[in-house]
């Protein structure tokens, strides 16, 4: 076993937004085969393709109507196959989505439970008697707004559904539904890919007691990934998710993964207290070869609690192993969460080098390289139902999805010939990929030639991580790999700043693309937007 994703970069396509080849404004997996090549040239190690199994598309995919099926939106599967030889032979590894904790309701084995409370699936999914006032069996909350029980009149039950009505949750405490869903997973490991990134990893089980969550307390904190006025953070998630016995799934799908080679699993968690189920999941003794969250997802950068955030993962041989990502399809692209409307390219790179030193695997967007800001996309235009739920205050997801912009030479921006299925904004067609190729200080220029210089760094990509300083929009770490130590230090701000200079410096590390900081007396001057990376004793 290589482990090669330990340290790997991995660029996240989401597929309706990446490239159309048909003409229907949607993007689809002959139009990921085209730019394979783009991709390859990056320098990323690995791609993850958000779903694109068959699916009614009320969650754009993660509602999954047949597992083994490739919606015709999207293609077939030799589509699939050739996708996945091209980006093989480009170097490229490739993990898919796989939703386990759910379907859509269209699938067949929701169809046959739902009808009777006799037939062979009656129990795949999680029904539930109502209370004998009629009202739902428990108090347990949609993370998309309301409860998570839905009536169906043919049981005269309630069934659950941690997410949309029409995404069901399958009940995962009976072996049957255990033993479809690795199946499933068989059915994609033969095929050849290379890891599954499991989607929404937590919400696997349910308490069997289906007890109802306790309120939550005034100061604690949200659940990551939910906004502040979502009714959702006004419970403690003890019982609807996050329940022990997942774990012992998610090992019998490692041991069958284990079958197939190299295979990574990917746990994405959103819960009460990230950081502490990642290390359940993906630490020592736990199933899975790593995990992210949304720790690194939210709405500011707090740089200071960035030492407090790795800390659950300090020691590979003891705690296992992270990822991160600043951005992806469910949250507003970090160039405007973080840097504002206008943030400058030079901020854009200085998060894509951060975000790629630190220690753990690492997940670009689509379009981070771009430094693309987040769209406004009109009400009138919105098609994520998580948005049409809570908007005005939250308008959704779509701002992050809108179509790669390859060129500017039209308003469909080479990613399609038609409107596509969300608007492309203007401020996109001047960061497209035709544009910013041109020139040698573009952000996409900067990210090929730091993830080059980054390959030639093993400290950078293997080492363990101990930071030195993590003020307010100021950054310095070490990586240290056997006896060679490696300093990296960040300024986030557009004024100069300076930090403490603790080692003695061996060997200055240039031609990363960063405004390099300089050594005065003993510490280290860093100018606007710049970085310093050295060799210390």
């Amino acid at each position: 076993m290589s482990d090669w994703w330990r340290g790997a970069v991995i660029y996240q396509i989401y597929p309706r937004s990446f490239q159309d080849s048909n003409a229907d404004g949607i993007g689809d997996l002959p139009g990921i085969l085209r730019r394979i090549p783009y991709v390859a040239q990056l320098g990323v190690d690995a791609i993850w393709i958000s779903p694109f199994y068959r699916s009614p598309m009320v969650d754009f995919g993660y509602d999954i109507e047949d597992y083994r099926e490739v919606d015709p939106i999207f293609g077939t599967l030799k589509d699939f196959d050739l996708l996945l030889a091209a980006a093989h032979r480009h170097g490229l590894k490739v993990i898919i989505d796989m939703v386990l904790s759910h379907t859509s309701i269209r699938h067949r084995w929701f169809q046959e439970s739902r009808r009777t409370r006799i037939n062979p699936k009656h129990d795949w999914y999680v029904w539930a008697d109502p209370r004998p006032d009629g009202t739902a069996p428990n108090n347990w909350l949609s993370m998309f707004g309301g409860p998570a029980w839905t009536w169906e009149p043919r049981r005269e039950q309630y069934y659950l559904h941690n997410f949309l009505p029409e995404q069901p949750d399958l009940n995962l405490h009976n072996h049957e539904v255990q033993e479809a869903l690795i199946t499933e997973c068989r059915f994609w490991l033969e095929r050849g890919v290379d890891g599954f990134r499991l989607d929404a990893c937590n919400f696997l089980m349910h308490d069997p007691l289906l007890r109802s969550n306790p309120p939550r307390p005034p100061e604690a904190p949200p659940t990551d990934g939910v906004k502040p006025n979502n009714p959702y953070n006004r419970q403690l998630h003890i019982y609807d998710k996050t329940q022990p016995e997942s774990l012992d799934f998610l090992r019998y799908l490692r041991n069958v993964a284990q079958e197939y080679g190299d295979i990574v699993l990917i746990a994405e968690i959103a819960a009460d207290d990230s950081l502490k189920v990642m290390q359940e999941y993906a630490g020592l003794g736990g199933p899975l070869h790593t995990a992210y969250s949304f720790a690194l997802l939210g709405e500011t950068l707090d740089t200071q609690l960035l030492p407090e955030t790795f800390f659950p993962f300090h020691d590979s041989r003891r705690h296992g192993w992270p990822s991160w990502a600043f951005s992806n399809h469910d949250v507003s692209r970090v160039a405007t969460r973080w840097g504002g409307r206008d943030a400058p390219d030079a901020y854009c790179k200085l998060l894509i080098a951060l975000l790629t030193c630190l220690r753990g695997s690492i997940f670009l967007y689509q379009g981070e390289e771009l430094g693309l800001p987040e769209a406004d996309v009109p009400y009138e235009q919105i098609k994520d139902p998580y948005g049409l739920n809570f908007f005005p205050d939250f308008p959704g997801r779509d701002g992050c999805r809108t179509p790669m912009p390859w060129d500017d030479n039209d308003r469909h921006a080479g990613f399609s010939t038609v409107d596509g299925w969300l608007p492309v904004p203007n401020e996109h067609l001047r960061r497209s990929v035709g544009a910013q190729e041109a020139d040698p200080n573009s952000v996409l220029s900067f990210t090929r030639k730091f993830l080059r210089w980054r390959h030639g760094q093993e400290t950078l990509i293997l080492g363990g991580i101990d930071f030195l300083t993590a003020e307010s929009n100021l950054v310095a770490f070490t990586r240290t790999l056997g006896e060679e130590k490696l300093l990296a230090a960040f300024n986030l701000e557009d004024t100069p700043r300076s930090v403490a200079l603790p080692y003695q410096v061996r060997e200055e590390l240039n031609n990363h693309g960063l405004d390099a900081g300089e050594i005065l007396d003993d510490r280290i001057a860093l100018p606007p937007f710049g970085a310093f990376f050295a060799l210390v004793e």
